[in-house]
């Protein structure tokens, strides 16, 4: 079972911790837009936070109590959408910001959805598929009174993939007496999953570095590419970007990574790790640790792993000309003060990583509909999307003289902010 996994074993510093770097963005943008205190005050924390703990018989008999959390932070512009994850790692500060990228995520994309995420603190990979598929079902279970296709969608995340999310939908069906599909996105296509999910968020921060090269003036064929995580969204991108000609000169996974100027095969770098279960020992390549590969030459570096990997203390030692944001939360306030300051173009998260959010959408609709398009009909919805998503931040952000983050994250804040006041506070 292939699932997403961090690129390093620690979390980010108490400086670094993650909703206060959302906070930090978000009240960044709220003061470009001078939101009134109340809208602020309403924004700036989640709607509902839902902690559980619940046992799981494990394989030799022993039962284990494991954390679980769901936070949705707004219903202002739809039910929630958000991954679930299964991390060592996973704690309420984390799925907080996660949840609050996600309503600006959504926003940004114009999707009728705010933003969730949950996740269960636990290493998958040290659990069977009987553990995780039990422990799945009882989280499942736990967070019935949260879930619904109009109320909140899971989808898979760092440690989880196709399979948890069928095992989510079945718990749910099965609690409701008939199939409901619609509840989760990111399942095999066997049961109600969309063609092109799998691929659609590495696939987006292919399109959206394309466009970045246009935008710098950088042939993107023949460019260089590093990138910090092998999992989904790294090894996809990787792979398309390998396809549109250009060099992947460093790639990570959570024991490590590997530096090749000359150039990397995606292909052969994954048919290593399903061999030996590990990046490491890839021949031909230099050993790099994750934090030095996040500093090797290149045009494009792709943090693909887990928040707070570009910070204050290295960000001045980042040698990329764009950074292009493939997972949630990785560059902190401190180093986009820097990275701006020096020039270095970030494609932030909300817009580089949408395209997960977008096929889901895309599942969700197919499901509800019970009419399903094909790959060719999801990549190019897909295409259109994030170019058209890409282009309105770059414009706004050069009319407001402005990052490309701040830029997103205030046409999101002000799109969620609009439906909230029209709607008005209940009651």
């Amino acid at each position: 079972m292939m699932m997403e996994t961090p690129a390093n074993g620690r979390p980010p510093g108490p400086r670094d911790d993650p909703w206060d770097m959302a906070l930090q963005q978000f009240h960044l943008a709220a003061e470009h837009l001078r939101l009134k205190r109340g809208v602020r005050e309403v924004l700036s924390h989640p709607q509902r936070e839902f902690k559980v703990n619940f046992p799981v018989e494990m394989d030799d008999g022993s039962v284990r109590v494991f954390a679980g959390y769901r936070v949705l932070h707004s219903t202002v512009l739809g039910p929630t959408k958000g991954g679930l994850r299964y991390s060592p790692l996973v704690r309420i500060s984390e799925v907080r910001a996660l949840a609050m990228w996600m309503t600006w995520k959504c926003a940004l994309t114009h999707l009728p959805y705010g933003g969730a995420k949950g996740g269960v603190a636990c290493d998958p990979s040290l659990l069977s598929s009987g553990e995780l598929e039990r422990l799945t079902r009882r989280y499942a279970t736990e967070l019935a009174p949260l879930s619904g296709d109009r109320r909140d969608i899971p989808a898979p995340d760092v440690g989880t993939n196709a399979q948890v999310m069928a095992w989510f939908m079945d718990t749910y069906s099965m609690h409701h007496g008939f199939s409901v599909p619609s509840v989760v996105t990111g399942k095999p296509v066997s049961i109600g999953g969309s063609a092109g999910r799998q691929e659609a968020t590495g696939r987006g921060v292919m399109i959206t570095a394309r466009e970045a090269a246009e935008v710098r003036g950088i042939a993107f064929v023949g460019s260089r590419v590093a990138v910090q995580g092998f999992g989904n969204v790294g090894s996809t991108a990787a792979h398309l970007m390998h396809a549109a000609g250009c060099r992947i000169v460093a790639v990570s996974d959570v024991r490590g990574g590997i530096y090749s100027p000359g150039g990397l095969d995606p292909a052969a770098v994954r048919r290593h790790i399903d061999a030996t279960g590990s990046i490491e020992g890839f021949p031909g390549a230099d050993a790099v640790s994750n934090a030095e590969l996040l500093e090797v030459p290149c045009e494009f570096l792709v943090p693909a792993a887990i928040e707070g990997q570009i910070t204050g203390a290295n960000a001045s030692r980042i040698r990329a000309q764009v950074i292009v944001e493939g997972a949630n939360g990785p560059t902190t306030p401190d180093a986009d003060r820097i990275l701006d300051d020096r020039g270095i173009l970030v494609v932030p998260d909300v817009v580089a990583n949408a395209g997960g959010v977008i096929v889901s959408y895309f599942e969700w609709v197919q499901d509800l509909q019970s009419y399903f398009w094909s790959e060719e009909e999801i990549n190019a919805h897909l295409e259109r999307l994030m170019v058209h998503t890409f282009r309105r931040v770059l414009a706004f952000s050069r009319e407001q003289h402005v990052s490309l983050r701040t830029g997103a994250l205030i046409f999101a804040v002000k799109r969620v902010s609009d439906a909230l006041l029209t709607r008005g506070v209940y009651p």
